[in-house]
């Protein structure tokens, strides 16, 4: 852990490599212990974290976590920004909603195959779904229909034994 610019960063060995990512792993941990939002690292992390979001080259993968972050630590209007712009990258299919990871290869129409995303795009797209459900007050009814759609496309990413595939 590292103190660049008052935020609380490490490298990432894997997934998205970049300080800002990691930084919003950690803090999404820190706020389920639950810490609060008033503790000095928590406090730290979320200004750096702020300060990214404004950041308009952010892969959608950092967003996602941005906004669970932020909708963790009870800031919701950073968080309904960013669902709004992850809104605009999300596909829409056959009745439900994700999100995949940008330059990525469509995929492939085959009889009797049923495709199933890589385990970071179903990671990505679960974490949307947690900060459209984490809102405070409760979520509204245009947002729980919303994170309907993203649990159906999740739901059909199980495996035939209930499980998702795994980066672990």
């Amino acid at each position: 852990l590292c103190g660049i610019n008052n935020c609380f960063c490490v490298s990432l060995q894997g997934g998205v490599n970049d300080e800002i990512t990691l930084t919003a792993y950690i803090t999404i941990a820190l706020l389920e212990i639950p810490l609060p939002v008033t503790h000095s690292v928590v406090r730290n992390a979320l200004f750096c974290l702020e300060t990214a979001a404004d950041q308009k080259e952010n892969h959608v993968y950092t967003k996602a976590l941005l906004a669970y972050a932020f909708a963790l630590a009870g800031k919701m209007d950073k968080r309904k920004a960013l669902l709004v712009s992850l809104e605009k990258e999300a596909v829409k299919k056959d009745g439900s909603v994700h999100w995949q990871r940008p330059g990525k290869e469509p995929e492939v129409d085959l009889p009797y195959y049923r495709y199933r995303a890589p385990s970071a795009e179903v990671e990505m797209t679960a974490y949307v779904l947690l900060a459209h459900l984490t809102s405070q007050p409760a979520p509204s009814q245009e947002e729980l229909s919303f994170a309907s759609l993203i649990a159906k496309w999740i739901s059909g990413q199980q495996n035939p034994n209930g499980g998702f595939s795994s980066t672990q």
